[in-house]
């Protein structure tokens, strides 16, 4: 039996702030709804992703928004991506070089930080 992640809740105080943010970065605005009167729901997607992110009001996330600082993406280039991101004016940090990989981190508005992984050569 396959067991895929498809979806992370990121915690956010400004959704309209945190999507702009998000599809500034490259990140796709799959869906924007309002169902109804207290809930939307905005799904975005990394390039290159099968999981998306979940931004939105009325959503149940039981966590303060700036404190989700577990969520880790693959990138084939560390550099590249530290540039990309500094391109585009958003503060990160890095390269950390380690034995298990090449890494760049950022945090979005709220402070949700997000590290990237280059991972090291195999063989």
């Amino acid at each position: 039996m396959d067991w895929k992640i498809e979806l992370i809740f990121v915690p956010v105080t400004d959704v309209d702030r945190a999507k702009d943010f998000y599809v500034k970065i490259g990140f796709n605005a799959d869906h924007d709804q309002r169902p109804f009167d207290g809930l939307r729901f905005v799904q975005l997607t990394p390039p290159g992703s099968a999981c998306s992110i979940a931004i939105g009001e009325g959503l149940g996330i039981d966590l303060e928004p700036g404190r989700q600082n577990t969520i880790q993406v693959v990138v084939p280039d560390a550099d590249e991506a530290l540039a990309h991101l500094r391109g585009l004016g958003v503060e990160a940090d890095g390269v950390e070089e380690l034995d298990w990989g090449r890494f760049v981190s950022f945090a979005d508005p709220d402070g949700n930080r997000w590290t990237l992984q280059q991972l090291p050569a195999r063989g």
